[in-house]
């Protein structure tokens, strides 16, 4: 397919998920499907233009004044990819299969490209209805917070310490040309352009052998500020599919016991694979029973419960620019409510001397440090360490990182901003 082909096809599939109110790999999916004559690149090059209108949907519609997929489109190859408008114009000439050509008006938009006067939320590219969410963790850098939630994301991997060090890892993925993360000693980073496919990490032999696993930089750290230690007795109470489990039995080199749950057993079914390939022997996998109580004999008892609380996501938008329009204030207001009953959960596990790691891939304040505020008001036993020490455990980096990231009383705030990690925040807590 050729360039102008592609743009026509994700302004296609962008009006399907707007009219069907579908996600977007599901139109994207129903696209291919109807289009098999569309390779695997072409496909590719079609996600990525749809990805990015999605990423800077609000600025997008703002520089043409329009919110049809045509103008989300051709704005967002001017904001996002930053292509000039004689560029532009190639691609929109009405020609063979592309879209039709840019209009006088169109052309004039493109030209000026004037977001001098947009909101912040425009800006941003966030809903209107987070704009006072924004304002109250950011302040006047909301705009800039938000458009940089809206980049493009990196593929960020996790050297498995229990298999290799980051230089063999490094070395077994040269072709990817990664690079060392900033900040966690387990990180390496392999940057994408924006129509390229994203690499079968899967198939390689350094993943296969258990030497790597597919991890954002922030949420390695989040695991390494925990401070799981050799020996220790600690809880993945929300493992999921136990990314962050594998980051702490490696940082616990097998000594000890780490028990992965989830209240949802479907998403514990990938843990099982990974532990095996990992050389993790120190993990057990407490599947949900029906009448619960599969970690009633842990009371009181562990060192450590990590809690990787369900949350709204808007720290993840880089990776899915889809979720922060389809998100709505209902949603928030349940994961405040699973989010106090988890932490509540979890101060019955530690013993004295224990610590709670609260932790969400979320940047709102009532999800991250009013939860706090509040688990504290509630179990006052419990008392937030300081955030100057938690980054400690970064080593010699801590006094860079502690500059970078958001440190307040209740805990530490990562950002694509500040860190170049997705958004994350931690607070850890101990029962004195």
């Amino acid at each position: 397919m050729t360039p102008a082909a592609k743009l026509a096809a994700a302004i296609e599939v962008f009006g399907n998920l707007e009219s069907d109110r579908r996600p977007a790999n599901d139109a994207l999916k129903a696209w291919g499907l109807a289009h098999r004559f569309a390779g695997s690149g072409d496909r590719a090059g079609i996600a990525g233009l749809v990805y990015d209108a999605l990423r800077r949907r609000a600025s997008s519609a703002w520089i043409m004044g329009a919110e049809t997929p045509r103008a989300i489109l051709l704005g967002m190859l001017k904001r996002e990819r930053g292509l000039d408008t004689d560029t532009i114009a190639k691609l929109a000439d009405g020609a063979g299969y592309g879209p039709a050509a840019l209009t006088d008006d169109e052309r004039a938009r493109l030209d000026a490209a004037d977001m001098t006067s947009a909101p912040a939320h425009v800006a941003g590219d966030y809903p209107e209805w987070l704009d006072p969410h924004f304002a109250a963790v950011f302040g006047d850098d909301r705009a800039e917070e938000g458009a940089a939630l809206a980049s493009r994301a990196p593929l960020d991997l996790r050297v498995n310490t229990l298999k290799a060090d980051i230089f063999k890892a490094e070395a077994s993925l040269s072709d990817l040309k990664p690079e060392e993360g900033q900040w966690s000693p387990w990180a390496l980073r392999v940057h994408l352009g924006a129509d390229s496919k994203n690499p079968a990490i899967h198939a390689e032999p350094a993943f296969l052998k258990g030497m790597i696993e597919v991890q954002d930089e922030g949420s390695q750290l989040a695991a390494l500020l925990a401070g799981a230690k050799p020996g220790e007795q600690v809880v993945d109470l929300c493992a999921g599919a136990g990314g962050k489990t594998l980051a702490l039995a490696a940082m616990m080199q097998n000594k000890g016991q780490v028990f992965a749950t989830d209240d949802d057993k479907r998403r514990l079914a990938p843990i099982h694979d990974r532990l095996a390939r990992s050389g993790a022997r120190n993990v057990q996998v407490r599947t949900p029973k029906s009448i619960g109580g599969e970690i009633d004999d842990l009371a009181g008892r562990c060192d450590l419960v990590v809690i990787d609380a369900p949350c709204t996501g808007t720290g993840s938008w880089r990776r899915n620019p889809d979720a922060k329009w389809r998100i709505r204030p209902g949603a928030l207001e349940q994961r405040q409510k699973e989010q106090s009953e988890i932490l509540d959960r979890a101060a019955g596990l530690v013993k004295a001397g224990g610590r709670i790691a609260y932790i969400t891939c979320s940047v709102l304040d009532e999800e991250n440090g009013a939860q706090v505020r509040g688990f504290v008001a509630r179990h006052p036993e419990f008392a937030v360490l300081k955030p100057a020490e938690v980054t400690k455990a970064l080593g010699e980096r801590a006094g860079d990182f502690a500059k970078a990231a958001r440190l307040s009383a209740d805990g530490i705030l990562m950002t694509p901003r500040t860190t170049g990690t997705d958004g994350f925040f931690i607070s850890v807590l101990k029962r004195t």
